[in-house]
């Protein structure tokens, strides 16, 4: 069956797409409940909120696809900033031709992602457009963040150490592959990495800020971070993780690794003293066996980097439209 107009008119073919898709994977007592709004026990902490809209292609690729994406976007923005990830609502934008079997596969997976993150998914919407086949989803996510968290980008601080948590640039190289018909052994690091940053908590690290690195890749969003904070960051190149996929697709296509996006990976902030400990937690959660320390804050201002050959260089944001879309 391939979705038409009329599966968005509200009427029965609009109830019977919600009851024989959406509402067989999406389940929460909120949600069940099928009503106009989610209502939501009072929590203990910082409401903590955020917003993102995913519109890749493909919308199934190696690793990963634009349902499971869409989850640990939201979730992963929430942990950035100390929270506990508890709720979700998605609202889809169907275009007219699109394979029933194909939506099904990205909701079943997105209820997969939301329970290794530990989310519910409490309220969504459907609406059905003119198009060829495609698809976009809006995830709205809702967190708490506990007493005494204080994670931000203006609190880097001279001497911190900087941790990325894996490779860069594996979720830009496996989509740009795709939409290039190039045969490739990349596969999309999406992971929801909220067991990631609960354990640096749980840990008593002394974390300062911690930041997803997407769109722009690393190089932009350390140059964020170093405006917002007022300090200076420098890179080893060296040390940066990069995998001989990644690389040999740059060679190819003159990429920078530094401006790929991510869609699984954490740069993290924490004081010289906790770095041992932090990079070894990192290490020993899921998706984080290939953490390392890449450089360190200093006074100052911008963001350079010890190349190999010894020299140093700065570093700026991506400039342009990163092509292709990640997200």
């Amino acid at each position: 069956m391939k979705i038409e107009l009329r599966h968005g008119a509200g009427g029965v073919d609009t109830s019977r797409l919600i009851k024989n898709i959406f509402a067989r994977h999406f389940h929460s007592p909120v949600l069940d409940r099928m009503e106009d709004g989610a209502v939501l026990p009072r929590p203990e902490g910082d409401i903590v909120l955020t917003t993102d809209s995913f519109v890749v292609q493909p919308l199934e690729f190696a690793g990963g696809d634009i349902g499971r994406l869409s989850v640990c976007g939201t979730v992963n923005d929430l942990s950035c900033m100390g929270a506990q990830p508890r709720y979700l609502t998605a609202a889809f934008v169907l275009e007219e031709g699109l394979e029933a079997d194909l939506l099904e596969r990205i909701v079943a997976s997105m209820a997969h992602t939301a329970d290794e993150a530990g989310v519910q998914i409490v309220a969504g919407d459907t609406k059905v457009v003119e198009g060829n086949g495609g698809m976009f989803i809006n995830t709205t996510g809702c967190g708490v963040r506990p007493a005494g968290r204080d994670v931000s980008s203006a609190n880097l601080k001279p001497g911190d150490r900087l941790i990325l948590s894996g490779t860069l640039g594996d979720h830009h190289g496996t989509i740009l592959s795709a939409r290039m018909n190039l045969s490739s052994s990349l596969k999309s690091d999406c992971a929801p990495l909220t067991g990631m940053v609960e354990k640096l908590f749980s840990g008593h690290i002394d974390v300062h800020t911690i930041r997803d690195v997407t769109r722009g890749g690393l190089a932009t969003v350390l140059c964020e971070l170093a405006e917002a904070s007022g300090c200076s960051a420098e890179l080893d190149e060296e040390a940066i993780p990069v995998s001989e996929g990644v690389r040999a697709l740059c060679g190819i296509l003159g990429l920078d690794p530094l401006t790929m996006g991510n869609e699984g990976k954490l740069l993290i902030a924490v004081p010289e003293p906790d770095a041992a400990r932090a990079l070894q937690i990192v290490k020993s959660a899921p998706y984080g066996k290939n953490a390392a320390v890449i450089g360190e804050v200093k006074a100052g201002k911008g963001v350079a980097i010890k190349t190999s050959v010894g020299s140093i260089r700065t570093v700026s944001p991506l400039r342009g439209e990163g092509l292709p879309r990640i997200c």
